[in-house]
């Protein structure tokens, strides 16, 4: 199955592909948490959705508890946080699991890829980042403390969007 047909669901609640979600777009996927030391990292990630979005990319968060509970509230909670604290425009998943036994499809997938050091497997903390290409490629991965506007992640997104 291509990572375009993994089944995934809005923070609405909405069900979909992700695929249809991303509507032939390159993305940038990230574990979220809203009461993280990394949180402000939310700021890069609306500029990044903001300077690429007509040239047909987007972020997408993914919600996560698992680290230390730093992602607490309700879907309405982590909605109101984003968009009235940072702005947040670009799609937002229903919180999920991105390590252990209840890893989601999604994750499953994404974590095959090693990052620029050579490590797959588990995300480390909030804010994992991988970008992945219109066609459904995981081509880049980059680890918590990399900033979304790092030269390498900016790098990357011009090539998956030139």
């Amino acid at each position: 199955m291509s990572i375009l047909e993994i089944p995934v669901s809005t923070l609405a609640g909405e069900q979909t592909t992700l695929g249809a979600l991303l509507g032939g777009r390159a993305a940038l996927v990230v574990n979220v948490a809203s009461r993280c030391g990394l949180t402000p990292q939310y700021s890069g990630l609306v500029r990044l959705q903001d300077t690429y979005a007509d040239r047909g990319f987007t972020v997408v968060g993914v919600p996560c508890n698992q680290f230390m509970g730093q992602e607490p509230g309700s879907a309405e909670e982590i909605q109101e946080f984003c968009s009235t604290t940072y702005g947040v425009d670009f799609p937002l998943l229903e919180k999920t699991e991105v390590n252990g036994d209840d890893r989601h499809p999604l994750y499953a997938r994404l974590t095959e890829l090693p990052d620029s050091e050579g490590a797959a497997g588990d995300i480390q903390w909030n804010f994992e980042k991988f970008l992945v290409n219109a066609g459904g490629d995981v081509v880049a991965r980059f680890r918590p403390r990399v900033d979304p506007e790092a030269p390498e992640v900016v790098e990357a997104i011009e090539k998956v969007t030139s």
